[in-house]
């Protein structure tokens, strides 16, 4: 494994995806990464200074750390709002995309796999996961729901940069396996939304999840995740290794270490 790298974390997560057919899938699928290379390429980072992760119903970029995070955060408060509308406007109501983002930056290990190792990736998983995230998306007319970390704010967006509005931020407070997590949300908080400081108790709701083990689009347990495996069972996450494509994940939770590896099976045959 190499050394750690500093590294802008970008995720991107479908609202409702397992509820649509295959064929739905598939076209949210590439309007997912044709909107994702577009906001990106508005912000002037090109393909040589980002590494994707294919996680299905939800796409993770690894942006190198040298790229303008102000430039980034304003296509995605701006550009991405005004893609969504226009791509949802000449879409059936089955196939109109929503979605849930989180910016983040923090240090992470790639290994020969191609696999990202971190905390800090961890951390941004669980704030795409959290279930304020997903009640901020369900209660707004908006196409999209953003999320920044901590560290995100502090360097860039409390500075009240050009196009990107700090008074529009809101502190939050995410719980997770090894304490709460801080956070800022973009627009008003959901109704009986936890303040910071609270925990996060907002429910995960019936929203798909970055990645699973286990079948994919199944929502199979295994006995590693806590039971034998159950067909249409919510999938929860102890912990480990998430590799490989996965589609149509809904109702989970992501708890403890997580590892992205878009080229290996998991353990136990899992994919």
């Amino acid at each position: 494994m190499t050394d750690p790298v500093s590294r802008t974390f970008l995720l991107l997560d479908i609202e409702k995806f397992s509820d649509r057919d295959d064929v739905e899938q598939a076209y949210l699928r590439r309007m997912l990464y044709g909107l994702t290379d577009r906001v990106l390429e508005c912000a002037g980072i090109d393909e040589t200074l980002r590494r994707r992760a294919d996680r299905g119903d939800s796409v993770m970029e690894l942006i190198d750390a040298n790229a303008p995070l102000t430039a980034l955060l304003r296509a995605l408060i701006h550009e991405a709002p005004a893609q969504l509308r226009s791509m949802n406007r000449m879409a059936s109501r089955s196939a109109q995309m929503r979605l849930r983002v989180v910016v983040a930056t923090g240090y992470v290990w790639v290994d020969e796999h191609e696999g990202w190792v971190g905390a800090d990736l961890n951390h941004a998983c669980r704030l795409l996961d959290a279930g304020l995230l997903r009640s901020a998306l369900a209660q707004r007319r908006d196409d999209v729901a953003l999320c920044v970390s901590d560290s995100v704010h502090a360097g860039i967006v409390r500075h009240d940069h050009q196009g990107i509005p700090a008074e529009d931020f809101h502190a939050i407070t995410v719980d997770s396996k090894n304490g709460p997590l801080q956070a800022w949300l973009l627009g008003p908080l959901p109704a009986d939304a936890p303040r910071a400081g609270d925990q996060d108790h907002c429910g995960t709701g019936d929203l798909p999840v970055p990645g699973h083990q286990g079948e994919p689009g199944t929502g199979r347990r295994d006995g590693r995740n806590g039971g034998p495996a159950v067909p249409g069972a919510a999938p929860h996450f102890a912990g480990g290794y998430v590799g490989g494509d996965n589609h149509g994940v809904s109702a989970g939770s992501v708890g403890g270490d997580i590892r992205f590896d878009a080229g290996r099976r998991a353990p136990g045959g899992a994919s």
